[in-house]
């Protein structure tokens, strides 16, 4: 868990150092981090991805005399990211890991600030207006949160940090099918629309199974946005 503490600013930071701007990563692009964080690719497998499909564009940039276009999405990078994946994964064949630390002191996810994030979510579910029949798995999920933050502050020591985050990933899966059901069929349309559209450039340089998961990652993002609704997931708790 502690090394993907910084799993998403450091992708976002890395992209936007290594194109030279502060360009915001759109919906479609923290899909698609959303969707290497949960096939559980590491993050230096990513960074060195995006490095390796800037050092490309950059050596093709230099070798033309035309225009070169900017890099202006994550997923222009996806193919070297599956590319460095593959070669870490290579790597670490009959290799052993011994070096991560196994304690949770100074993680950043201390018992009071997991059960403050808890809380927090809590509450902002059960204030959403949320159309039925989505609300009342909506108040249900609100007080499911609250009850896990109490657990935390009675037993912190022993909790695990991975069982937690299942937890609230069934949940949050929930409340995103709650709101799916509740969700008109045009508004749903539209959003597909828009994730195709976004996606179109890069669907050479993404696998078929990877494009349906990022679209489902949209979809699902534009829908807990439209109500205000937070993420669940321990990855989304801000440390500072």
């Amino acid at each position: 868990m502690r090394n993907y503490i910084n799993y998403f600013t450091e992708i976002e930071e890395r992209f936007q150092q290594r194109r030279g701007s502060l360009l915001m990563l759109s919906t479609l692009d923290w899909s698609l981090i959303e969707t290497w964080r949960e096939a559980g690719i590491p993050l230096e497998a990513v960074l060195r991805g995006i490095d390796n499909a800037f050092d490309k564009h950059d050596a093709k940039t230099m070798r033309s005399t035309a225009r070169a276009r900017k890099i202006n999405g994550l997923a222009w990078c996806a193919q070297s990211i599956m590319e460095a994946t593959e070669q870490a994964m290579e790597a670490a064949v009959g290799s052993t890991n011994s070096t991560e630390a196994t304690t949770p002191a100074e993680s950043g996810f201390e018992g009071e600030r997991i059960a403050a994030y808890l809380e927090e979510n809590a509450e902002t579910i059960l204030a959403a207006s949320i159309p039925a029949p989505a609300d009342v798995i909506a108040q249900e999920i609100g007080e499911r949160l609250r009850a896990l933050a109490a657990g935390v502050r009675i037993d912190s020591g022993s909790a695990s940090l991975e069982e937690l985050d299942r937890t609230l990933t069934v949940l949050e899966e929930k409340l995103f099918a709650a709101l799916l059901t509740a969700s008109d069929e045009t508004t749903l349309t539209s959003l597909r629309d828009q994730a195709a559209r976004e996606l179109a450039p890069y669907r050479g340089k993404m696998q078929a199974v990877q494009i349906k998961q990022v679209q489902q990652q949209f979809l699902q993002k534009k829908l807990l946005e439209a109500h205000r609704l937070p993420r669940l997931s321990l990855f989304y708790m801000r440390l500072g």
